[in-house]
């Protein structure tokens, strides 16, 4: 369905916005530090709301206040926020300061500087394959509410967010991405803000009427302590228990923000470790906030569809984009449907950077060396830029191609995705915590914590929540097993010293 031109006006004015930022930051880009790490000098507040626009997609917007819509649905989800904050505090005292060693521009620099170059490569490769092929997925899911809002061809609507993300990421680089990060965190942030008001504005009897609708549905439940499995319960089938929130959450949060090119970029913007590790601990709570505005707005859509305008819905998660389609005032739409595209390209955005750095760092920098090539700054600025276009190109590719099958198969892939905050973490943990591990040790870790994960995930029921927990342990123990039964050759400690030399 077509909307308001109104409403078409905000959002061509949000991505004609967008556009100039990104040309008005990068009309200065001239070295490979400014535009990959924005000169390392940008402030701690920024890394704060880029952190947390990054982690934050069009399907956060849209799926988490279904998770409170949900008949059985109630604000659990939030326990994950308190693994959330433990996670982002170990990272900022373990990792962090690791990454502020030297000159780098990836995380995978600490595990060449460990293990060897092959073991960066790895990392590094897991990354680029899962980052790409996770947010091609997630450009196609937010092509569809465009599709929906404009009434475009699907194809159209995902080559549209995708040129307008790779234009300003391509002008602007980390910085531009940084600051449009933190401009996109607050419109989203506004926009979901006014959808709640209007929302509870709308049910008779506002708010006391919506803490009564919570209470009488069990929608304000927050902690799950249960503990021990039953016949009608199974602690490790049900994502969301206190349990579950704490342990899986910091797992999963010490491998998205601790080994994650995407987040570790961020922190090798800032200022200094200090600014960094304020930052990254700082967002979670903000995220903590943030969730529990979309559950709140989850209650207030179930409210609003049971007593209001009576409504049944095949999947929770189309419920919020109904209503602002359908319930919002003109002008209202438009900026709560910026803050959802906002939401897409704060994302998008930075993978497309987070993927050129790892490819210049970690693969053609090398491979130029490696050949006795000199290569200077402009030069790798411009590769860098062509390999921004590239993984724009095939984010845009899988995003269209994701059109052609099922969204069974979309989220199958997805999960694969989420996959690769384990097996690094299990990664980097033998390089932190052990002495005895090696390269050859950590690549067959990689790939049976890979295997593993993959037989867990499509053949049994063990909850998402799990899943980082059980990669990053598969990944440890079998790389430490692995480096004890194949000894270290002379071959590998020569690529190691050689690698690792000035």
């Amino acid at each position: 369905m077509a909307i308001h031109a109104v409403d078409a006006a905000i959002l061509v004015f949000y991505m004609l916005g967008m556009l100039a930022l990104g040309l008005r930051i990068g009309h200065n880009q001239r070295d490979l530090s400014g535009y990959l790490l924005g000169g390392r000098d940008l402030p701690w507040y920024a890394i704060l709301g880029s952190i947390v626009a990054t982690e934050t997609s069009t399907a956060t917007f849209l799926s988490v206040p279904g998770i409170a819509f949900a008949v059985s649905g109630d604000m659990r989800f939030l326990q994950l926020t308190i693994g959330y904050v433990v996670g982002r505090t170990a990272v900022a005292i373990i990792l962090v300061p690791l990454y502020f060693r030297g000159e780098m521009y990836t995380a995978y620099e600490v595990l060449n500087q460990r293990f060897g170059g092959s073991s960066k490569r790895a990392a590094s490769l897991l990354f680029l394959v899962t980052r790409n092929l996770g947010d091609g997925l997630r450009l196609f899911l937010a092509g569809i509410a465009l599709e929906k809002v404009l009434g475009l061809p699907l194809p159209l609507c995902i080559g549209l967010i995708g040129v307008a993300t790779v234009f300003y990421t391509f002008f602007g680089g980390m910085k531009a991405v940084i600051w449009s990060d933190c401009i996109q965190f607050v419109i989203y942030t506004i926009g979901g803000v006014i959808a709640l008001w209007i929302l509870v504005s709308q049910i008779p009897g506002g708010w006391s009427e919506l803490v009564a609708f919570g209470e009488s549905t069990e929608r304000w439940q927050v902690f799950d302590l249960r503990w021990a499995s039953t016949d009608e319960f199974s602690l490790w089938t049900e994502p969301f228990t206190l349990w579950a929130g704490v342990i899986g959450g910091a797992v999963l949060t010490l491998g998205t923000h601790g080994t994650d090119q995407m987040l570790v970029q961020r922190y090798l913007a800032a200022r200094s470790s200090r600014d960094a590790s304020r930052a990254v601990i700082a967002s979670g709570f903000v995220v903590a906030f943030q969730f529990a505005l979309f559950l709140t707005l989850g209650v207030a859509l179930a409210c609003f569809y049971e007593r209001v305008v009576p409504k049944q819905f095949e999947h929770p998660d189309e419920v919020f984009a109904t209503f602002i389609v359908n319930q919002l005032p003109v002008g209202i739409v438009g900026i709560t449907l910026a803050a959802v595209f906002a939401a897409a390209m704060s994302t998008l955005s930075s993978s497309l950077n987070s993927s050129a750095t790892a490819a210049v760092a970690d693969f053609f920098s090398p491979w130029q060396q490696r050949r006795g090539r000199n290569v200077d700054s402009d030069q790798l600025l411009r590769v860098s830029r062509r390999f921004t276009v590239a993984f724009g190109v095939l984010q845009i590719m899988i995003g269209i191609g994701a059109s052609w099958v099922s969204k069974s198969v979309v989220k199958d892939a997805l999960a694969i995705a989420g996959f690769t905050a384990g097996i690094l973490l299990g990664v980097f943990a033998l390089g932190v915590l052990t002495k005895s591990a090696h390269q050859r040790g950590v690549l067959v870790g990689m790939v049976i914590g890979v295997l593993t994960l993959t037989c867990i995930k499509f053949g049994t029921a063990v909850a998402w929540t799990w899943l980082a927990l059980i990669g990053s342990v598969v990944t440890f123990v079998i790389g430490l097993l692995a480096s004890w039964v194949f000894p270290l050759d002379r071959s590998v400690t020569s690529e190691t010293a050689e690698e690792n030399a000035p």
